[in-house]
């Protein structure tokens, strides 16, 4: 598979690979990875999720504002 980038986007990637000590190629294939991955986890939730959905597992509005509330706190 090959990306085309502008020289522009090129010249950032090759400023950002070098200030972490890599090449732009294994900085973009990393990044690539990392958001292959994240998907799949993102993919993976929201299929747990509808299949709790289906089987009635839910939780009352205040719960849920709470938990919401917690995780903005924390």
């Amino acid at each position: 598979m090959e990306v085309q980038f502008t020289p522009e986007q090129e010249a950032h990637l090759a400023r950002i690979a070098t200030k972490e000590g890599t090449d732009a190629e294994r900085l973009v294939k990393d990044a690539a990875l990392r958001l292959l991955e994240a998907d799949s986890r993102f993919r993976a939730a929201v299929r747990d999720g509808v299949a709790q959905a289906d089987r009635g597992d839910f939780i009352e509005e205040a719960e849920m504002d709470a938990r919401l509330e917690k995780m903005l706190r924390s």
